[in-house]
């Protein structure tokens, strides 16, 4: 049954100011859905956030739950969607995107991608309403063509373990574009690289927030494989401007758009780079790579570059100065401040 954690509002009736319309982003409590949200609030939006909260946190939007403009709603993407809902732009980020929470049910995360499209995608169609599919670098594969350009089709293992993520958002993506085809609808889908910052969970099994918190723990900090296989890393606040333009450009692409971080990094550098940041005295300890992790993994934004203007700003050493303040923050139990090199600064309070 869903519960509405704050009663949906016709158009129009939140907080003065609002003159961009109402955005529905699906997976709204979730790392980048929150500041998503943020973003929507501070650009004009009536913002509806939607999340199961299997892995989003209420506490991730804390800092924008009293805005009159906003609205949370619990309920999943893959069943059927509130009738009342009435949207101008969706945002569809809704699906577990780190490898032990995609794989902790993999059948359900493989729905996310497909049943959950199709319900946004009718949803969009309903109210003739622009939509926006977060998909993921991950459908490269193990890449045999670097760096990564739009057009690679990839080297993706269909029946492995990582493949209910992987092959969900190639199958998303096939969804969105035949939505488009077939009714006319202005899709935009972005493709993610490697992202960090601020609101990710410390047991969410990615390398820089595992690195972090085993640093700030002073547990031994687990390399997979040699640490040669590199990887691009883009701040959240970068690759959230990214979503903006791609959801703004007057023409919507005809394929996918990689928005990531050029910049690579062996995970090894990344490793000795947060010993640094941390002032850690944890050891580097070496595990057996897993089935289907990627040797190298480097986004081509060309395109983005070129059509979007964006491009990151904030360096790595600025983004992991971010990033430990949070998890030092979050694991002493105080209250984190996220910090924001955008429009605002936003708090997180950390809610029981």
């Amino acid at each position: 049954m869903n519960r509405v954690i704050k009663v949906l509002k016709p158009v129009g009736s939140g907080r003065k100011g609002i003159d961009r319309g109402r955005a529905l982003v699906a997976g709204g409590a979730g790392f980048l859905g929150s500041h998503l949200c943020e973003r929507l609030l501070a650009d004009g939006y009536e913002v509806i956030a939607l999340d199961n909260f299997h892995t989003g946190k209420r506490y991730n939007l804390a800092g924008i739950a009293r805005d009159a403009a906003f609205t949370c709603v619990k309920h999943d993407v893959v069943d059927t969607l509130p009738m009342d809902l009435a949207v101008d732009e969706i945002y569809n980020l809704a699906c577990p995107a780190s490898p032990p929470h995609y794989q902790a049910d993999p059948i359900h995360t493989f729905k996310t991608s497909v049943l959950g499209s199709i319900n946004l995608l009718e949803l969009a169609r309903r109210h003739n309403a622009k939509i926006f599919q977060a998909s993921t670098s991950e459908v490269y594969g193990d890449p045999l063509v670097h760096p990564q350009p739009e057009g690679y089709f990839g080297n993706v293992n269909t029946h492995g373990p990582r493949a209910c993520y992987d092959e969900g958002k190639r199958s998303a993506e096939t969804l969105f574009f035949d939505y488009s085809r077939t009714y006319g609808i202005d899709v935009r889908v972005a493709r993610i690289f490697n992202t960090y910052g601020p609101r990710m969970q410390p047991d969410d099994g990615r390398v820089v927030s595992n690195f972090i918190v085993q640093a700030l723990r002073g547990d031994d900090i687990t390399v997979y494989g040699s640490g040669t296989q590199t990887r691009s890393f883009c701040y959240v606040d970068d690759l959230i401007e990214g979503f903006v333009r791609l959801m703004q450009a007057p023409a919507a692409p005809n394929h996918p758009v990689n928005l990531g971080n050029p910049g690579e990094f062996t995970i090894m550098e990344l490793a000795e780079l947060v010993l640094d940041y941390t002032n850690s005295r944890s050891r580097i300890v070496h595990r057996p790579l897993p089935v289907d992790d990627p040797r190298q993994r480097k986004p081509d934004i060309s395109f983005a570059r070129h059509h979007l203007g964006w491009e990151p700003r904030i360096a790595l050493s600025e983004g992991l100065a971010h990033t430990t303040a949070y998890f030092e923050a979050l694991l002493g139990g105080r209250q984190p401040i996220a910090p924001r090199s955008g429009r605002q600064a936003v708090r997180a309070a950390v809610m029981s």
